[in-house]
């Protein structure tokens, strides 16, 4: 397995045939990450690192310029951070590098995981109209009074972001998965408008992303109201 990346599980399996020639593919313990960009006819290159993580999560850090700080883009925010005039069609106009040439991300392999993800997810983590949802939360901390956010892909990541909430000593340091302090800035309120909507980047609440209950988000185990309550119209 020294030549594959694969997630603790062993469910996910990048074989070297799928990412030979990839430019700037570095392995990490979850995810993989290569170089990636989108054109704009107007503006020109934008280019970044996109990272896919072991459960077909996607992320992109912006290298558009020396001083952009803008990370944690879906590809559908980074395509249009970028400019690119014909938007929402990400999967296209988002490309990377193989053996020198520009790809789009449709015609690699490195959608795959994110694809089942949303296939998943289509059966099991809807909202009452059948739309895939969980866009990314926002919790303060008790002590710098920053917001924090939250991705809510997997069961887990729910729970983290449950658990969160109902605690209101949480603080920065609490977070699992960030190392993040007080100190650290928090986000700017330009890059806190992308929270993962599927339907709109900059969305600010609809029933695509927003979830009303379902079995990743909702714990039988906790005895919050919300809970209690979907885990007592689930038995109906």
């Amino acid at each position: 397995m020294e030549n594959e990346v694969e997630r603790e599980s062993g469910s996910m399996i990048f074989s070297d045939e799928e990412l030979i020639e990839v430019s700037g593919l570095k392995k990490g313990r979850d995810f993989i990450e290569v170089t990636c960009g989108c054109t704009s006819h107007r503006y020109g290159d934008a280019v970044g690192k996109l990272r896919v993580f072991s459960n077909g999560d996607l992320e992109i850090t912006c290298e558009c310029t020396p001083g952009c700080n803008e990370d944690k883009l879906t590809p559908a925010a980074f395509e249009k951070h970028s400019g690119r005039e014909t938007a929402r069609k990400w999967k296209n106009n988002v490309w990377v590098i193989v053996n020198g040439e520009k790809v789009s991300l449709s015609k690699t392999a490195l959608l795959k995981y994110y694809n089942q993800a949303s296939k998943n997810a289509n059966g099991t983590n809807r909202s009452h109209n059948g739309r895939v949802c969980h866009r990314d939360e926002f919790v303060r901390c008790s002590r710098c009074n920053k917001e924090r956010r939250f991705r809510l892909r997997t069961k887990e990541e729910c729970r983290i972001h449950h658990d969160a909430l109902a605690d209101v000593n949480w603080k920065c340091s609490d977070l699992p998965y960030d190392r993040i302090t007080c100190d650290d800035e928090e986000e700017r309120a330009s890059r806190r408008v992308y929270r993962g909507c599927t339907r709109s980047p900059t969305c600010k609440g609809c029933t695509s992303c927003v979830c009303f209950g379902c079995e990743i988000c909702r714990f039988t185990d906790c005895s919050c109201q919300t809970c209690i309550d979907f885990t007592r119209n689930a038995k109906v």
